[in-house]
């Protein structure tokens, strides 16, 4: 069974290396800064004990105030686990950076969330509609979609 880290532990490692991009934490999830997000990211994944090598998933979550990503990171190494999130603010035009150079894995979940959330990945190799079609007009899984 994977082990769960506590975010506020690990919450106080980011900030050693990336301080100020740490917006929140729990014993759950770390939430960081979208600005921040690449940079935790990579040493989330480089840095010996925590290993974060695996992206199970990644999703958005629509809080009306923002928008939140959720990414889900596993050690396979040590088998533990973690919740990263970061937030956008900007509802026209909502971006966030890629995180595809680190995990493969996020090459088509993060088109599924720019398809139906419309928040965009900043420097993804192929951002493009995964599930609807081009001339679709909206992203269906925002709260205010009609």
């Amino acid at each position: 069974m994977t082990i769960a880290l506590n975010g506020e532990e690990v919450a106080k490692k980011i900030t050693e290396v990336v301080p100020g991009s740490v917006a929140a934490a729990d014993k759950m999830a770390v939430v960081v800064g979208s600005k921040s997000l690449y940079q935790v990211a990579e040493f989330l994944k480089s840095t010996s004990g925590l290993d974060f090598d695996y992206l199970n998933d990644l999703t958005a979550v629509d809080y009306l105030d923002y928008f939140e990503v959720v990414y889900h990171l596993t050690s396979l190494k040590h088998n533990h686990s973690l919740v990263l999130k970061t937030r956008c603010y900007e509802r026209e035009k909502p971006i966030v950076s890629s995180v595809v150079s680190l995990w493969r894995a996020a090459d088509f979940q993060e088109r599924e969330v720019y398809d139906l959330m419309g928040i965009t990945f900043e420097g993804h190799p192929n951002l493009k509609r995964l599930l609807l079609w081009e001339g679709f007009a909206g992203h269906p899984l925002r709260r205010d979609y009609l």
